[in-house]
């Protein structure tokens, strides 16, 4: 079959007319795999929406464009129904938009799938007294146990890991500090909503310590003795919290080595990023460059 054929019957007589097809297409920009990436803006009927649909997958299907991105924002959700008709399916949601996507060619479908991890920072912060900043928290499974625990926090959109430590200090306790390391970090799986979490246990320096607390979500805070925060029953029984009493004993007492902030520029992207290393990387300069 031609390709002006397969165009009537794909937009019909509505916008075909005198053996000639003058329908328009939905704008789209490669997206560098391949594939096309189309971002409604202006409102369009659903009855108009399909027929221009069905004509732009077929010239990217004559075009050997792969998958199909179209993110429809909260204005144009009656569309949603029509995409999904034309075997279109979910791949995220964010508060403005649905993102949907579909596979053209008859090949393993290679789209990414949607993002698998969430990332979550918890910060064990010691004073000169030896003493841990702790919380009591007013909501989750920590609620109403009287368990004292270091604060922690899931790193905003955008955000370093070692700036989203510092705010969830700040906007927990009202105490101020400076990044030190990650000491280390652990993956679990299916926790929120079936997806991952990295949870990155960092040390972080006070540069204050008055304590004010946040009203909504925590309950009480105080400076602990490190002894007796980790002699609580909870923290004993628990593999997890061993280990986070371990690595502060680890840092506070000997030379372990942690993971520190390097800027960096990604070949991916213009903004800025961080490499997290330790200082045995400077050693090992020092060392090869005397």
């Amino acid at each position: 079959m031609s390709v002006s054929m397969d165009l009537r019957e794909v937009v019909g007589s509505q916008v075909c007319g005198n053996g000639v097809c003058n329908t328009e297409l939905l704008p789209a920009i490669n997206d560098g795999h391949g594939g096309v990436i189309v971002e409604m803006k202006e409102h369009m009927d659903s009855q108009t929406f399909v027929i221009v649909l069905r004509a732009s997958m077929l010239q990217w299907k004559q075009q050997g464009k792969k998958g199909v991105w179209i993110k429809l924002p909260i204005g144009l959700v009656h569309l949603v129904e029509t995409t999904v008709k034309e075997g279109f399916r979910y791949h995220h949601a964010e508060p403005s938009y649905l993102m949907l996507v579909s596979w053209i060619p008859n090949t393993p479908n290679t789209i990414p799938a949607n993002v698998t991890h969430r990332v979550r920072v918890g910060a064990i912060i010691l004073n000169d007294k030896r003493e841990v900043l702790t919380v009591q928290e007013k909501s989750g499974r920590f609620r109403g146990t009287g368990i004292w625990k270091i604060p922690t926090g899931v790193v905003d959109e955008g955000e370093d890991i070692f700036m989203g430590a510092i705010r969830e200090v700040r906007e927990e306790t009202g105490v101020d500090t400076e990044f030190v390391e990650v000491l280390g970090f652990s993956q679990s799986h299916k926790t929120f909503f079936e997806k991952s979490d990295l949870f990155f246990l960092c040390m972080l320096r006070p540069l204050s310590f008055d304590i004010q607390k946040q009203e909504l979500e925590i309950e009480a805070v105080q400076w602990m003795p490190f002894e007796e925060y980790a002699a609580q029953p909870f923290a004993q029984k628990h593999e997890l919290f061993k280990y986070i009493n371990e690595l502060c004993l680890a840092k506070a007492d000997r030379d372990y080595a942690g993971f520190s902030p390097r800027p960096t520029l990604s070949m991916f992207s213009d903004q800025p990023s961080s490499l997290y290393l330790n200082k045995d990387l400077d050693k090992s300069r020092s060392a090869n460059n005397p």
